[in-house]
């Protein structure tokens, strides 16, 4: 169970360096950080089964009901217009883009290139100019802009194919350029601004708000895979090489099985020049570097440097690599327990410092008997009422805990207790 809570004020200048310090620790490890290649590769590979196309699709539908709704107001003030023909061509073109675009969307594999980007953009000029030739500038009372607001509907439908910023960037020059025509025109009744400011809202609302949702859809998956990622850690040795390392031993392996098939075969004489021995001076250097890392870099190690998510928060104190010795239980809690941390929080980032050790052992020395070391946790930008109920719960799996709040900051010191390797 928890223990008492102590608040202690701690804003002096050491707790404002340290904070800096975490904050440009935490920068550069977002700067650095790479993502395991096969990672990457198979994300790319399932992004259409990972619900982005039936997102797509939803957003789509969304902004065909707006400008279904721009349409039958086009109807509506036919008469009104002093020349409809110009509007009525518009209208023709977006129906005629908007369903090539469709199709062209349904058969491009991840992203629209920037070609049949730039062609929607210019099509949708086109629609502009030809509906506000029709709409007169709004001499007619009654008359506003309608196909050039649908082109915000055609944007809409490329929010999953393009990056949010271009459709951001598209939106709001058609947003000005159909206020400007909405707005400057002569009205000689007030009344009519509010169509006029919804014809405004109905052009840059959808894709706007499509842009949003996906990027909130994108973040959602992308820690869900994260997540995913980290957990295969959980079922390393004590002490064993990451996905980013086993993909440079592989490439090292490859260029040393290379650089030995070209001096069997002939094509390299003996002895090597100073080029190639230098060459493979540097494999031999990389190789042992790898393994020697693969020694004292622990499953928790590698899950925090992998993870794109924890790794920018998350800092890691544990010479001893005792992370190592923990069952695949605790291992899994205290993973658990740490994205908790991370992952439920709104507003500040927060940042979990782990200290492991030093190692201890029950009193006697009978075969069996646990070992003993402390696992202290340093929250800060959570506050303790903030905790999920299942962070918790996943901590007391690691073992008993007492927390307490320090200078703003969140301790948590838990006992851990493990099987002694020598009995093993």
């Amino acid at each position: 169970m928890p223990g008492a809570v102590s608040v202690e004020a701690g804003n002096g200048p050491a707790e404002r360096a340290h904070r800096q310090l975490l904050d440009d620790q935490r920068d550069e490890r977002r700067r650095t950080f790479r993502r395991p290649q096969r990672t990457v590769d198979t994300t790319r590979a399932n992004r259409t089964g990972l619900g982005g196309r039936h997102l797509g699709v939803g957003v789509s539908l969304s902004g065909a009901f707006v400008a279904l709704f721009l349409l039958w107001r086009f109807a509506v003030q036919w008469e009104l217009y002093p020349n409809p023909m110009p509007t009525l061509v518009a209208w023709a073109v977006l129906l005629a883009a908007g369903a090539a675009t469709l199709v062209a969307i349904n058969r491009l594999p991840n992203r629209m290139p920037t070609w049949l980007f730039l062609t929607v953009l210019a099509t949708g000029e086109l629609i502009v100019g030809l509906d506000l030739a029709g709409y007169g500038r709004g001499d007619a009372v009654g008359t506003f802009p309608t196909a050039a607001a649908a082109v915000g509907a055609l944007f809409t439908v490329l929010v999953t194919v393009r990056r949010g910023r271009d459709i951001v960037a598209a939106t709001l020059v058609l947003g000005a350029v159909v206020a400007a025509g909405s707005l400057t025109a002569a009205r000689t009744d007030s009344l009519v601004l509010a169509p006029a400011i919804l014809t405004i809202g109905l052009c840059i609302f959808p894709p706007l708000l499509g842009v949003s949702v996906v990027r909130v859809f994108r973040r959602m998956v992308q820690r869900e895979l994260d997540l995913v990622l980290v957990q295969s850690t959980v079922t390393q040795s004590s002490s064993a090489v990451g996905m980013l390392a086993s993909e440079e031993l592989a490439r090292i392996d490859l260029d040393a099985e290379t650089l030995l098939d070209d001096v069997a075969t002939g094509r390299t004489a003996l002895p090597l020049s100073a080029a190639k021995s230098a060459a493979a001076a540097a494999l031999a250097t990389q190789l042992r570097l790898h393994l020697i890392e693969g020694r004292r870099e622990t499953w928790l190690h590698h899950a925090l440097t992998e993870s794109e998510f924890l790794g920018p928060a998350v800092n890691l104190d544990d010479p001893a690599g005792l992370a190592g010795q923990l069952s695949p239980v605790q291992r899994d809690a205290l993973l658990l327990a740490i994205w908790l941390l991370i992952s439920d929080t709104d507003g500040a980032e927060p940042t979990v410092s782990l200290v492991f050790g030093p190692l201890g052992r029950t009193s006697g020395h009978a075969i069996g008997e646990m070992l003993r070391f402390p696992i202290q946790i340093v929250i800060e930008g959570v506050p303790r009422r903030r905790v999920d109920p299942e962070t918790w719960q996943a901590i007391r799996a690691v073992g008993p805990h007492i927390d307490s709040v320090r200078s703003g900051q969140l301790h948590v010191d838990i006992e851990c207790s493990i099987d002694n390797p020598a009995d093993a």
